[in-house]
């Protein structure tokens, strides 16, 4: 299945994603609506669960099985994978395991979304330094920021793939690179583009992302990417009979973690996720991130201009390529954005409403690749 088969059969369109028949859904940089294959795989093996132990059924093989079409996903080995649920938790623990040290800091963005923020605040308690970046305009960051904002006592930089609000795109490989060069650690919340654009990982040493946005899978079913030269060094900071060794389910006077992703994933598996996560990442791949991320920036070069001339202001709008998204955030002058927000949704149009720290509010409107050039026509008809 192609961008151009959904996107020129109707029928297979709605078919593939029944959202399609009941709105326009223009809101996955928050939380997708499942595609039918998704649905379906999970309900398979939800009713095979009511006849039979619902683990025995798909474990171990789940596990092998999505490891592996998730390091094809990521670019990475598939014992770096770990599926430890939500992003946020996948971060806390990042940021929590970390052998830190008195007088190191950690490099974050304060209006980066609050699950890349407050796992690293927390750091002070434990004497580490927290700096925060300064940009030039909301989530804008550029290698040069990054590293002129490092130093000798910084041990790791954490920022996000993508803005979530302003949608500029970060060069992760060049910063990653650079960052690498001066023995300082990567840390990427990988949420808004994994799914949507190429996410490189040669210069991350880790990585975090849910499923729920543009992944298109259910919610709380993560991936956390962890080098393998650094699992050992990172801390869990919980502790089960999943994690911990315990022959024969029996507790040991010491404790001693498993090896490999199983060191961080300490207790009974995400199975109706894993098998949600499993299905969401095949239909991707069949489909090719490369082709996705061409067809994303196709729609934002159609709608920018179109909002520019109904004189909207729109977030990042000249952004380069390699920073451009499909998140789109706009707004105007005098106009009532939440109200506009409603008026869409009345319409069976599906945006986003958010806010800046100024307290303005912005239309954010982030299309995938099964959206149609009619939805997006609809979308601007109707502002």
């Amino acid at each position: 299945m192609t961008i151009e088969e959904i996107l020129n059969n109707e029928e297979l369109r709605q078919h593939e994603f029944p959202v399609t028949a009941r709105c326009v859904f223009l809101a996955h940089a928050g939380v997708c609506p499942l595609p039918r294959r998704v649905a379906d795989a999970i309900a398979r093996y939800a009713h095979a669960g009511t006849e039979y132990d619902q683990e025995r059924i798909v474990y171990p093989e789940i596990l092998t099985e999505t490891r592996h079409i998730a390091s094809r996903l990521l670019g990475c080995n598939a014992d770096e994978v770990a599926f430890v649920g939500p992003t946020s938790l996948a971060l806390s623990l990042v940021a929590a395991g970390w052998p830190w040290r008195r007088r190191d800091n950690v490099v974050v963005y304060f209006d980066d979304y609050p699950s890349n923020v407050y796992p690293w605040m927390a750091l002070a308690e434990r004497g580490v330094k927290v700096r925060l970046l300064n940009t030039k305009g909301l989530g804008c960051i550029r290698p040069v920021d990054v590293l002129g904002q490092v130093d000798e006592q910084t041990r790791m930089v954490a920022l996000a793939s993508c803005h979530f609000v302003s949608g500029f795109r970060l060069e992760l490989e060049s910063i990653g690179r650079q960052l690498h060069e001066r023995g300082i650690l990567f840390c990427v919340d990988g949420i808004q583009t994994l799914g949507a654009f190429p996410t490189p990982l040669q210069h991350a040493d880790f990585l975090a992302a849910d499923a729920h946005k543009w992944l298109l899978g259910p919610c709380a079913a993560g991936l956390l990417y962890v080098r393998r030269e650094h699992q050992e060094r990172l801390h869990p900071g919980w502790y089960g009979w999943n994690n911990v060794r315990c022959p024969n389910f029996i507790a040991q006077e010491q404790i001693e973690f498993r090896s490999g992703p199983a060191r961080f994933e300490a207790g009974t598996y995400n199975l109706l996720g894993l098998v949600g996560l499993k299905a969401a990442m095949e239909l991707l791949l069949e489909i090719g991130i490369e082709n996705i991320a061409r067809e994303l920036l196709r729609k934002r070069a159609q709608l920018i201009p179109a909002l520019q001339e109904k004189g909207y202001t729109v977030l990042q709008a000249d952004a380069p390529a390699q920073n451009a998204s499909a998140i789109i955030s706009f707004h105007r002058p005098e106009t009532d954005m939440a109200a506009l927000h409603q008026k869409l949704l009345d319409n069976r149009i599906v945006t986003s409403l958010r806010t800046d720290r100024s307290g303005r509010k912005y239309i954010r409107v982030s299309p995938h690749f099964y959206n149609t050039d009619a939805e997006l026509q609809r979308l601007l008809d109707n502002l």
